[in-house]
């Protein structure tokens, strides 16, 4: 233990110690934030006596995800590898190539990229016979993200902003939307958090298969967090409770994607 508490200032140490329960880091640039995260990793595995599986460590990209495996090798050796570490999209597409079936796609799913959104966005407005000139595909492939980070499904979106004629309009382009990706088995990049959380929240065998799997949570970045990747957190924390965040809203670079961390820590 004195390995993995050693070089840690006060708060650093009283985070990395605090396990049960809810715990939000909020520190500037080069803190340490991030070491609080993979020091109560080691701590946990190493004097709580947790399996590393049972730990989930998220972040916001592939970098900071393989940085941290990295860190966390170093101090607890090979156990690490069987952590689930990774970003929001590469934990939830690991649950959706086992359970997208019961959304009525194939496993074998594709994920759009931006390109092919725009595609399907054009073809949907010359299906709809809405001239692009006045809908830009750019533009309606934005406003359908932010639906999406809003949690906001075609008929939700609809209902919410009915009377609004521009908006009705591009309601009716994310509905066909919609329909021609579950046709071609696709999703984009926002559906594979809201479709996991989709099926969390109306499969309660696979609810309680993932939070009781996940004793402990962490996530780091948490200044980034949307609606849709706090209630995802909030599902597969939802268990046992055990949940560590860390961030610093002076650093957050995802304002455009609805990220609110002030609003998403109510564990």
């Amino acid at each position: 233990m004195i390995e993995i508490l050693e070089g840690l200032n006060d708060k650093q140490y009283e985070a990395v110690i605090h396990t049960e329960g809810p715990c939000l880091v909020i520190a500037g640039a080069g803190s340490g934030k991030t070491k609080v995260l993979t020091h109560k990793i080691a701590y946990l595995i190493k004097e709580k006596n947790v399996a590393p599986w049972n730990i989930l460590a998220i972040t916001f990209t592939n970098k900071a995800a393989n940085e941290m495996k990295e860190r966390v090798e170093k101090l607890i050796g090979d156990a690490a590898k069987d952590m689930w570490i990774g970003t929001f999209h590469a934990i939830c597409v690991r649950i959706l190539r086992r359970y997208i079936e019961r959304l009525g796609f194939d496993r074998s799913f594709i994920i759009f990229d931006t390109s092919d959104q725009r595609t399907l966005i054009k073809e949907c407005l010359k299906t709809l016979n809405i001239d692009d000139k006045l809908f830009n595909d750019r533009a309606v492939a934005a406003e359908i993200s932010n639906a999406k980070n809003e949690m906001l499904e075609p008929k939700a979106y609809s209902t919410k902003y009915s009377g609004d004629y521009r908006k009705e309009k591009i309601a009716s382009i994310y509905e066909l939307y919609q329909r021609k990706l579950k046709e071609n088995n696709a999703i984009d990049f926002d559906d594979i958090i809201n479709f996991t959380i989709k099926i969390l929240m109306e499969n309660p065998d696979v609810l309680e298969y993932y939070s009781q799997k996940f004793k402990y949570v962490l996530v780091d970045e948490y200044q980034d967090t949307n609606k849709a990747q706090f209630t995802l957190v909030t599902l597969l924390a939802s268990y046992y409770g055990n949940i560590t965040v860390v961030g610093d809203n002076d650093q957050g670079i995802y304002s455009f994607r609805r990220s609110r961390y002030y609003q998403y820590f109510k564990f």
